[in-house]
């Protein structure tokens, strides 16, 4: 790999691949792929940004990380419209995923570290997708080894969740494993959590408290199917 310092990047279909960022990527144009890439996080915020504004930037097969002792704060943080991110290996974070909409999947979200004042999710959305867009959540591993807050947070600080799919992931850990996008400025709609399997490798109830919180049973088009704990046995929300 390359070495690098942070990088802006300003012009449409950029690619960055194979370099070792020391310091953050900001993306401030649409359709970039970063790719082969290792981004070590050495400064407080981020290592990877889609500024608002621009969309379509893809993530793959790359390595996020903070230093352990200055906070990164976001793996991948999108203010932005669509993004992919694959193939992530995310660790030493407050937070490693955070949009509203796009396509997550085959990632490993992992060993966050906390820091005074931050709540630490693997994967995080604080409120609805763009209009015509959603958020797909699908075979990633993401294991919070803290009692807080999630491995998959799906919260209404912005608005009512809805469209959301969490489909085969295998999660450990946190607060509570999963918050699955009740909350008190409405009720969820299109919320479908499919096939994920919950383990007890990190707390004996999946997360400190349990396994999954915030579900709105009878919001439209709500689906909890096939939801199982690792080793065998339904998870049930409460």
């Amino acid at each position: 790999m390359r070495p690098s310092g942070s990088i802006t990047v300003t012009k449409d279909g950029t690619v960055i691949d194979g370099l070792e960022v020391h310091g953050w990527i900001t993306v401030e144009a649409d359709d970039v792929t970063i790719r082969n890439t290792r981004v070590r996080g050495n400064t407080d915020w981020w290592g990877i940004l889609q500024r608002q504004g621009h969309s379509g930037l893809t993530v793959e097969d790359v390595e996020i990380f903070g230093n352990g002792r200055v906070r990164t704060q976001f793996g991948v943080l999108n203010q932005g419209g669509m993004i992919t991110v694959r193939r992530a290996d995310i660790h030493t974070i407050s937070n490693g995923i955070s949009t509203e909409q796009g396509l997550i999947e085959d990632n490993y979200v992992h060993d966050p570290k906390l820091y005074k004042g931050d709540h630490v999710d693997m994967i995080i959305s604080s409120g609805p997708p763009a209009p015509g867009t959603q958020l797909i959540i699908r075979h990633n591993t993401a294991i919070n080894t803290l009692d807080q807050t999630g491995a998959i947070a799906l919260f209404q600080d912005f608005g009512v969740v809805h469209d959301v799919t969490v489909e085969g992931n295998l999660l450990a850990g946190g607060g509570w494993t999963l918050y699955a996008g009740a909350g008190v400025k409405g009720t969820s709609s299109n919320i479908k959590v499919i096939g994920n399997v919950f383990s007890r490798k990190v707390w004996p109830k999946g997360g400190f408290a349990g396994p999954v919180a915030y579900w709105d049973a009878h919001g439209r088009g709500n689906v909890w199917r096939d939801n199982v704990w690792e080793g065998g046995g339904k998870v049930t929300p409460e």
